[in-house]
C-alpha cells in the first residue's frame, strides 16, 4: 500500500475538476431542437418561398370556374363597382370574407394607381403562393420535430413534389386557401411526440378554414375529437377554446355578410340548405358513391400512392388520427353525389407524412423511388400547368386588348358573347374594363317548374337560339367566342352575318362533350 500511495496523484481542493462533456440527448435535446437553428429556418424558408414562386408563374392554365367566379371576380366587382355575381351570391350561399381578403389588395392597387390588369391577376396569386410556402416550411418543421432529420428531409420532398399541390396551391380557390391553413393548423395540434403544440393557434386557423370554406369542417372533425378525448381537462377545452373561438369565428364572418349583402344573412346556413338539403349541388354534376375510392383518390395523391399505402404500414400506430381524419373525409365525400378532386385535396399534406415515412425506410432503394417520384410528378405538374385547359385564359388576354378599342369614340363598341358551357372563362377580373360582355347562364333549378337553364337551351339548338336572340342585325355582338365543336353547327349563322375568324387559341389534347381543343374568336365585319 506505502508503494501505491505515491502513485496517487490528489487533486487540489483549489483546482477546478474538469469533466468529460457527454453527448447525451436528454441534455443536448433542446440545444438541437431545429426550431432554434436559426440558419436552417432561413434555408428552408428562402427555398420554399422561391419554390412556390416558381411554381406559381408556371402555373398558366384553368382548373375550375370556383377560382375567379367564387374570389376574383366578386372581388374585382367590391372594389371596381361593375362584373357579375353568380346566383349563389344572389341566394347568399357564399361568404365575402375570402373575396374581402382579394378586394383589399384591389383596393390598395386602386388608391396607388397600379390597378394594371396584370397585378390584378398575378398579386393575389403571388400572396396565396407565399402562404403556400409559409405552409410549407411550417410542415417540415412540424415533421422535423416528430421524426428524425432524414425523415423530415424525405417528407418534405415528397410534399413538394405532389403534382396535385404543385397544380392547386397558388390558385384563388377556397380549396387552396383551406389546404394551406389545414397544414398551418396542423403545425400547432397536439400530436403525440409534438412540441409546438398551441390549442388556440390551431383552433383559430381551423376556424378561420370553416369561414373560408364550411366544409373544411368535415376533414377536422375527427382532429377536433381526439384532441377532445385525449385532453385532461375537457370542460376548460370547451369553455375556453372551442366555444369561445367557434363563437368569434361565426360572428365575425356573419357580420361581414351581412355588411355586404346589407341584410342578415346566415351562410354557413344557406350552404348546408342548399347543398346537403335540398341538393343543388347535384345539378353539376354527380358521381356514384365509389368515386373517390376507384379514381378520385388516387389522381390526386398521385405516383405517391404506393408509398402512401407502405407508409401506413409502418406509421399506422404513431400517425393513426392522421390516417383516421384520411378516410373519414373521403367517406364523408363518398356520400355527397357531386364529387371533384379538389374537394379531398386538404388531407393531401395528411398523406405527405405517410409517403415521408415510406421512402425514408427503403434504405437501398431510396434515390431510385425519390427519381420515380420527381420524374412523374414533374411530367404530370407542368402538363397540367402549362399545357392542359390553358385556352379560356388566354383568350382573355386576347380580349383585353379590346379595351383600347372601347376607350375611343368609335360608333361600333366591342361587345362579345360567349358561346360556351357557362363560366368557362374568367370575366371583368381578367379584362379590367367595362366593355360589355355576354355569357350563357346556369343557374340551377331552384322550384320552377320545366325549368331549363339559358346553356342547356342554346346547345339543345344552338341556330334556333341565336336566330330568335339576335333577330336583327344591329343586335349583334362585335365578337363570339367559342369552342370549335360548335363552329359546324353554327356556321351558317356566322357565314350569314359577315363574322370572321380572327384567333384560334389552344386549349387541351383532350376535347369532351362541349369543351373542345381549341378556342376560335369571330369577329363581325
Amino acid at each position: 500500500m506505502e508503494n501505491i500511495r505515491p502513485r496517487l496523484k490528489l487533486v487540489n481542493k483549489g483546482e477546478d475538476v474538469k469533466l468529460r462533456k457527454r453527448k447525451s440527448q436528454l441534455y443536448s435535446k433542446e440545444d438541437e431542437s431545429p426550431l432554434n437553428n436559426d440558419v436552417l429556418r432561413a434555408r428552408v424558408a428562402v427555398f420554399s418561398v422561391a419554390f412556390r414562386l416558381v411554381n406559381c408563374f408556371l402555373v398558366q392554365t384553368s382548373f375550375v370556374p370556383d377560382e375567379y367566379w367564387q374570389s376574383l371576380e366578386v372581388s374585382h366587382r367590391m372594389v371596381f363597382n361593375y362584373g357579375y355575381l353568380t346566383w349563389e351570391w344572389k341566394e347568399g350561399l357564399r361568404g365575402f370574407s375570402f373575396p374581402l381578403f382579394f378586394a383589399s389588395i384591389y383596393k390598395i392597387l386602386h388608391l396607388i394607381n397600379l390597378d394594371s390588369v396584370h397585378l390584378l391577376k398575378w398579386l393575389p396569386r403571388i400572396l396565396q403562393a407565399l402562404l403556400a410556402a409559409f405552409a410549407d416550411v411550417k410542415f417540415f418543421f412540424l415533421i422535423r420535430t416528430l421524426e428524425s432529420a432524414d425523415v423530415a428531409k424525405w417528407t418534405f420532398f415528397c410534399h413538394l413534389c405532389s403534382w396535385f399541390t404543385w397544380f392547386c396551391c397558388t390558385r384563388t380557390l377556397t380549396n387552396s386557401m383551406e389546404t394551406t391553413l389545414t397544414c398551418l393548423a396542423l403545425f400547432y395540434f397536439p400530436l403525440s411526440g409534438s412540441t409546438t403544440h398551441s390549442s388556440k393557434k390551431y383552433l383559430l386557423l381551423v376556424a378561420l378554414a370553416v369561414v373560408v370554406r364550411p366544409t373544411a369542417l368535415i376533414v377536422w372533425f375527427p382532429l377536433l375529437m381526439y384532441h377532445f378525448w385525449q385532453e385532461d381537462n375537457k370542460l376548460r377545452l370547451i369553455t375556453h377554446n372551442y366555444i369561445p373561438i367557434g363563437t368569434l369565428a361565426v360572428v365575425t364572418s356573419t357580420v361581414i355578410d351581412c355588411l355586404f349583402y346589407e341584410k342578415w344573412t346566415m351562410v354557413q346556413f344557406n350552404f348546408l340548405k342548399f347543398n346537403v338539403l335540398h341538393g343543388v349541388a347535384d345539378f353539376y354534376g354527380s358521381h356514384p358513391w365509389h368515386w373517390y375510392f376507384t379514381q378520385g383518390f388516387a389522381v390526386v395523391i398521385g405516383p405517391h400512392l404506393p408509398f402512401f399505402l407502405h407508409g401506413c404500414t409502418i406509421a399506422f400506430k404513431r400517425y393513426k388520427i392522421l390516417l383516421v381524419a384520411v378516410v373519414w373525409t373521403v367517406v364523408v365525400y363518398s356520400f355527397l353525389p357531386h364529387k371533384e378532386f379538389r374537394f379531398i385535396y386538404p388531407v393531401l399534406p395528411f398523406c405527405m407524412v405517410f409517403c415521408g415515412i415510406s421512402v425514408a425506410n427503403l434504405k437501398a432503394w431510396r434515390r431510385a423511388a425519390a427519381l420515380a417520384l420527381l420524374a412523374t410528378n414533374l411530367v404530370a405538374a407542368l402538363y397540367t400547368g402549362l399545357i392542359h385547359q390553358r385556352g379560356t385564359l388566354d383568350v382573355m388576354s386576347h380580349l383585353q386588348t379590346l379595351c383600347e378599342t372601347s376607350s375611343v369614340s368609335t360608333p361600333l363598341q366591342p361587345d362579345v358573347l360567349f358561346l360556351m358551357p357557362c363560366h368557362s372563362t374568367p370575366y371583368y377580373s381578367h379584362i379590367h374594363c367595362q366593355i360589355k360582355m355576354k355569357f350563357l347562364e346556369c343557374p340551377p333549378d331552384l322550384g320552377e317548374e320545366g325549368y331549363v337553364d339559358e346553356a342547356d337551351s342554346f346547345y339543345s339548338d344552338p341556330l334556333h337560339w341565336l336566330r330568335t336572340s339576335f333577330p336583327y342585325k344591329s343586335s349583334l355582338p362585335t365578337h363570339m367566342v367559342l369552342f370549335d365543336v360548335l363552329e359546324e353547327e353554327i356556321s351558317v349563322f356566322l357565314r350569314g352575318n359577315n363574322f370572321v375568324r380572327t384567333a384560334e387559341i389552344f386549349h387541351t389534347h383532350f376535347p369532351e362533350g362541349r369543351v373542345g381543343g381549341s378556342i376560335f374568336i369571330y369577329e363581325r365585319h
